[in-house]
């Protein structure tokens, strides 16, 4: 997108409350009466829509021969003569031939004066498919984040208890029929609910589609989340807020990673689950810490301009500028704190132990040219999950929504069409007043009764030695960490265990200071000590937990004062060169 006039959002309309609205907000959150009624240029800049545009014809599958994006159109016919439409391959587990893949319904007409939306990719003379309309649903009054570190909480004249909701709440919207059976869709990192415009008009026919935004992505409220865990809480706190209990999830990156999460935690409220482009354990927890310390260091403009690269395949990003523009200014738009809070949660995120205990049918789609989790991630969740599938989708990478939506959409329909779970068998119901007949659960439901809360474990101290390596390897780095325990032998294998367990384990885990804290305490030791041999390892780790390079110059300074002017100058020139190496972004 070129002209910078088209990322300025507008003053959001009110949903009509009309009957049949596919948009309207089931339970808005009450405002005080003299409250003013904001406006989105109040917040942080919304990310743009993605741009109108031509795209190339998208391929058939054939299960015999590979497929190019460059290859002309043309409808396949099974053996029963039925035309197909589908540009996935869907892998069945353990073995089998590939799935017969049905094309979803004929989308219904659009007026002409609906608004603009990122069109479906359509072959040639294909007349286009419909736009949802942009009706954003804020679960929270807007705060603008001018004058306030980014990703800190807004701070104004709203109540302390009306922080505390907005906080545990997140950014939705609805599209489909009130009374379709809900499915909700989560967004990938650095993006918005928009990345899942071009699959509504298909899905909204069948299901209630609830899609939400990350904290600080998209105009949201910035409450950094920095555990999946806790964006998984607070999705559930909003569903509940509007009287969901039971939905079918399809999520793309961090947003499968909340799918997986829900389904492990509270298996009976997901029905059936769809990965797009996820993994058990995303990368290492190193690469997502490097990644933000960068945008500590250098803001979001580094991310952004290389997130094409990771999201599209090259003659994708070559053959369409205007969505790589797209994609840049979404990522500008969001809020650093929360996105570095988000590659915190993903650092920290490894299912890879508890993958067979998700028991909901589970549909693994991934780009077949996806270098970020790739098909060799997607097989891994296959391989563990028990009822899962595997669908690659041809001539994709990432973000396969948005560069091959009619195959993504096609296999989410099968998928959830077919896969629906019934999981109100595990949900107590209590009897009808009056009388002892029978409960039949009716499958599928968009909402039902309450669901009982699993009783609570008892947390005891757990052993010190696994909390102290867990904190090393988050402070210092798995690198770091794997070379000193690989180096252990009999002879220092009990000093290990010692600075593990008691420093790592009694000290860093203590709650009177905070890591950013101890870092300045730890840099400060180690200079005063003139054991400047372990200064790098601590320089590193202080940009791991949060200090910036401005910062880290304060403290030396510091030291120069009450440690000596010799032990601060070779202090600066071992943190320069650290510094320089670990906020430099990649070329």
């Amino acid at each position: 997108m070129s002209d910078v006039s088209e990322t300025t959002p507008q003053p959001a309309q009110p949903p009509h409350h009309g009957q049949g609205d596919p948009a309207r907000q089931l339970h808005p959150t009450p405002q005080p009466a003299a409250a003013p009624q904001y406006a989105q240029d109040q917040r942080i800049p919304l990310a743009p829509l993605m741009p109108q545009i031509q795209l190339t014809p998208q391929v058939p599958l054939t299960p015999q021969i590979p497929l190019t994006p460059q290859m002309p159109s043309a409808p396949l016919t099974s053996q029963a003569g039925r035309p197909h439409s589908v540009q996935g391959e869907l892998v069945q587990q353990p073995s089998g031939q590939p799935q017969d893949l049905l094309p979803g319904p004929a989308p219904r007409p659009v007026p002409q004066h609906a608004p603009a939306h990122p069109p479906q990719q359509q072959h040639p003379g294909q007349p286009q498919a419909p736009q949802p309309a942009h009706v954003p649903l804020y679960t929270g009054a807007p705060e603008a984040t001018h004058g306030r570190p980014p990703g800190t909480p807004p701070q104004g004249p709203r109540a302390p208890q009306q922080d505390r909701q907005a906080a545990q709440l997140l950014q939705y919207r609805f599209d489909g029929p009130d009374d379709a059976p809900v499915l909700v869709i989560g967004p990938s990192l650095g993006t918005t609910w928009h990345m899942w415009d071009r699959q509504i008009p298909g899905l909204s026919q069948h299901w209630r589609i609830f899609r939400y935004d990350l904290p600080g992505h998209g105009g949201a409220p910035a409450y950094p989340a920095a555990a999946v865990s806790d964006l998984a809480d607070r999705l559930l706190a909003t569903l509940d807020s509007v009287g969901v209990h039971r939905f079918g999830y399809a999520g793309c990156s961090i947003g499968g990673a909340v799918g997986a999460d829900l389904a492990l935690r509270h298996p009976h409220r997901v029905a059936s689950l769809a990965l797009v482009a996820a993994s058990p354990r995303f990368g290492t927890a190193d690469e997502f810490r490097q990644r933000g310390v960068i945008v500590r260091s250098n803001g979001l403009e580094p991310i952004a301009r290389t997130s094409p690269e990771r999201w599209f395949t090259p003659g994708f990003a070559a053959a369409q500028p205007a969505i790589v523009e797209w994609a840049v200014q979404m990522v500008r738009t969001t809020d650093p704190g929360c996105y570095i809070a988000a590659c915190e949660a993903l650092a920290a995120f490894d299912i890879r132990t508890e993958l067979s205990r998700i028991g909901v049918p589970t549909l693994v789609l991934v780009g077949a040219e996806d270098k970020v989790t790739g098909p060799a991630e997607a097989r891994t969740l296959v391989a563990g999950i028990p009822d899962a599938r595997l669908a690659l989708v041809p001539g994709a990478s990432h973000l396969a929504p948005v560069e091959q939506p009619n195959a993504v959409t096609d296999l989410l329909l099968m998928h959830f069409s077919t896969g629906w779970q019934d999981t109100l068998g595990s949900i107590p119901v209590p009897p009808a007043p009056g009388g002892t007949a029978s409960f039949v659960p009716v499958v599928p439901a968009g909402e039902i009764a309450a669901a009982v809360v699993p009783e609570a474990v008892p947390a005891g101290r757990g052993d010190r030695y696994d909390s102290g390596m867990k904190v090393r390897r988050e402070v210092l780095g798995n690198a770091h960490v794997d070379a000193a325990t690989a180096a252990s032998d009999a002879f220092t294998d009990d000093f290990q265990e010692l600075v593990t367990r008691y420093a790592w384990g009694e000290i860093w885990t203590r709650e009177g200071l905070d890591r950013r804290a101890r870092s300045c305490v730890t840099l400060t030791a180690v200079v005063g000590s003139g054991h400047l041999g372990s200064l790098a390892q601590h320089v590193r780790a202080a940009l791991r937990n949060g200090l910036t390079p401005t910062e880290i110059k304060e403290v030396l300074l510091q030291t120069a004062v009450y440690c000596g002017i010799p032990a601060a100058s070779a202090a600066f020139g071992i943190a320069q060169s650290v510094i320089q190496a670990e906020t430099t972004p990649p070329a």
